[in-house]
């Protein structure tokens, strides 16, 4: 009877453990240490501390981006912001540059100006579906591109859920603005 209860007990764990959706758990590690597969440009700096990518900011923008472009994918990665950074996920870039009009701007920035493009937005395309606070502690931070469907989820929180046939595939990168300092860890991609 002990065996039998063990074994289901066993079993469960691995059920609850593998149940994650897409790209939660598995995927390909990106922005990586001494990894010839993405580049950094712009007025912040970019370092390895820890397995953490951090971003400094002591004013203007800078980003670190992918040299391959993405078409359908999920990102997951966890962040921490602090309270000064203006930050973001920018996904399916036309170009090798940041931009919310040629790439997908999935935000970081609670405290921005116009909360309607402020943290879990996706910038000048869909306002948050909801509120998430993420100033200095780890978050989540789940995005979903599937043909013209595109989500983003943060600590498990739909914040975005829009139809969009703007942008196909891209680049992708990764912001650090304003005066501030952001921290990405286990930033992997599944594609679709």
């Amino acid at each position: 009877m002990i065996k039998k209860l063990t074994s289901f007990v066993l079993f469960c764990v691995f059920l609850i453990f593998n149940s994650c959706g897409p790209g939660e758990r598995s995927g390909k590690a990106i922005f990586q240490e001494d990894s010839k597969e993405w580049f950094q440009e712009g007025r912040a700096g970019w370092k390895f501390d820890d397995d953490q990518f951090i971003g400094t900011s002591l004013g203007g923008s800078g980003f670190a981006m992918t040299f391959k472009k993405y078409q359908n994918f999920t990102l997951s990665l966890e962040f921490y912001p602090d309270a000064g950074i203006n930050s973001g996920v920018f996904v399916r870039c036309k170009n090798k540059d940041i931009s919310n009009t040629d790439c997908y701007e999935m935000n970081i920035w609670d405290y921005h100006p116009d909360q309607e493009s402020r943290t879990g937005s996706i910038v000048t395309r869909a306002k948050p579906l909801a509120n998430v606070e993420t100033i200095g502690r780890w978050n989540s931070y789940k995005i979903s591109c599937e043909g013209n469907h595109i989500r983003t989820w943060i600590n498990g929180k739909l914040t975005a859920d829009i139809y969009d046939d703007d942008l196909s595939e891209g680049y992708i990168g990764l912001q650090a603005a304003e005066h501030g300092r952001i921290k990405f860890r286990n930033v992997k991609i599944k594609e679709l």
